[in-house]
């Protein structure tokens, strides 16, 4: 029986180390975040394509997986939460990691392009913008978070965004390889000259704030319910999670009180009167508002929102941008016999809110409001600035369990505080909730799957950030551009 070649000896134990390789790359980010890994593993990658051929086989099972140790996670989602079968999760889960590792393909270049330097960053960082946004987007494990917040590349992320830091890491990297292969000759010098200037100017741009404070800090509480999903829509824990929130909010004297996305687990118009009643009054005894998720009921429409209620007029968000299979149901013709059959999710089929939303107006202070999975999109979140001076993040990460998916989320909400300068504030149901200040570090943060409450302060910001003006925009084209000029010219 004659195998195809990419399983012949020769080359099946390269594609067994590129595969592992995509594997260990999941450690530059949270929780591990160890951001020189990426450079090793990509490295590394890139001698094995030198090396063997076949070069696509090896970008697409670094990509596996790279991504399967990096959401694996989603197994538990379906398969505990999703009642979906074990199997079944497994192979849905394997399937889009397969996917995924197409938005690999760009590093097969690498060899064609050698001469360039600018060649496979661009491109890759080009693709990697466009897995953001194709089919609602998967931006998760974008390489620039690797570098957030504390790599020198990281400096950039206010004037390029995440998918400018994936081309400085892809950058730096092309360069290193250069420097060994010139053997310390003018040439060498040259690039290492570069590559210390790329790194020196994002340590020296970490300093630069390109907005000022506005009004007087807040005192703020998060709180953490740490309700398992399981129990969450159980009507036989209802009036357990109304206590429990009830208590919590109590236990507070902060004049801005933020609760998890859909902490009350009813519909708004289902709730007691005499419950918002009491949480309304211990808002404005605290001189305050209350900001809680819940499911919202209009016109025979559902939506996941959060309302404000307290000493300023009743304020609401509605979620944007739904989570895929998991708020709304993409193809429905095709995968509605999954949703019938394998799965029971509640409230699977979620309208959208409007694309462009008011700041929430509380305590002199414009509260940009985002759910769940909506603070990974870096280029919707900046569509309530500049007049948001506060980012404020509900959400509930009980569907991963015990995961790195919380961490893996706390750094993407890290990073959304860098490239708009604004603080970020994160309710979660179990984790992991936290104060983050303008440059995407930790104030402080409660431990995952605890009960509590996080008090602080906050402070305002006015003004815009260059990647909060004019988005991705600047990348893409430049990026676009390069390549097309490149490309024609080798022609």
């Amino acid at each position: 029986m004659k195998f195809p070649s990419f399983v012949e000896k020769k080359t099946f134990l390269p594609l067994i180390l590129t595969f592992l390789l995509g594997g260990l790359s999941v450690f530059s980010f949270a929780p591990f975040s160890f951001p020189f890994v990426i450079f090793l593993t990509f490295a590394a990658l890139f001698v094995v394509l030198e090396k063997y051929d076949k070069s696509h086989y090896h970008a697409l099972t670094f990509g596996t997986g790279f991504f399967l140790s990096g959401v694996y996670w989603l197994v538990i989602c379906l398969n505990q939460y999703g009642q979906m079968h074990f199997f079944l999760a497994a192979l849905f889960t394997f399937i889009l990691c397969i996917f995924l590792s197409l938005f690999f393909y760009p590093i097969i270049f690498y060899k064609k392009y050698y001469s360039s330097l600018f060649f496979v960053p661009a491109l890759f960082s080009l693709i990697e913008w466009f897995r953001s946004i194709i089919f609602t987007g998967f931006p998760w494990l974008s390489l620039g978070y690797s570098q957030v917040p504390h790599s020198p590349l990281a400096g950039y992320i206010s004037i390029l965004g995440v998918h400018g830091v994936t081309f400085l890491i892809l950058l730096s990297l092309t360069i290193i390889l250069k420097i060994f292969k010139e053997k310390y000759n003018r040439k060498s010098i040259m690039l290492s000259l570069f590559l210390i200037i790329i790194w020196g100017s994002g340590e020296l741009l970490k300093n630069i704030s390109w907005v000022s404070k506005i009004n007087s800090p807040i005192k703020v509480s998060l709180i953490q319910g740490n309700i398992s999903q399981d129990k969450k829509w159980d009507n036989n824990f209802l009036r357990e999670s109304l206590l429990k929130y009830m208590g919590l909010i109590k236990s507070s004297s902060s004049s801005l009180i933020i609760l998890p996305e859909t902490s009350i687990p009813l519909m708004l118009d289902q709730i007691p009167k005499s419950y918002l009643n009491e949480v309304r009054s211990h808002a404005i005894k605290n001189n305050g508002d209350v900001i809680f998720g819940v499911i919202e009921r209009e016109n025979g429409e559902f939506y996941n929102s959060a309302v404000s209620i307290g000493t300023a007029p009743t304020q609401y968000y509605r979620k944007y941008h739904l989570v895929p299979f998991g708020e709304f149901i993409p193809f429905k013709k095709i995968f509605g016999y999954i949703y019938e059959n394998w799965l029971e999710i509640p409230f699977s089929n979620l309208s959208r809110g409007s694309e462009i939303q008011p700041p929430i107006d509380l305590n002199n202070q414009k509260l940009g409001l985002n759910i769940c999975y909506e603070d990974v999109f870096g280029y919707e979140i900046i569509k309530s600035l500049p007049e948001a001076t506060i980012l404020v993040n509900l959400s509930n990460d009980a569907w991963y369990g015990e995961s790195i998916a919380a961490s893996q989320h706390l750094q993407i909400s890290q990073a959304r505080a860098m490239e708009t300068q604004r603080m970020m504030l994160r309710a979660t149901n179990t984790g992991v909730t936290a104060i983050i200040d303008k440059n995407g570090r930790l104030i402080n943060s409660l431990p995952q799957h605890q009960v509590g409450l996080l008090d602080g302060f906050v402070q305002g910001y006015k003004g815009s950030t260059p990647f909060s003006r004019y988005g991705n925009y600047p990348l893409i084209i430049m990026c676009f551009l390069y390549l097309l000029f490149t490309v024609r010219l080798k022609k």
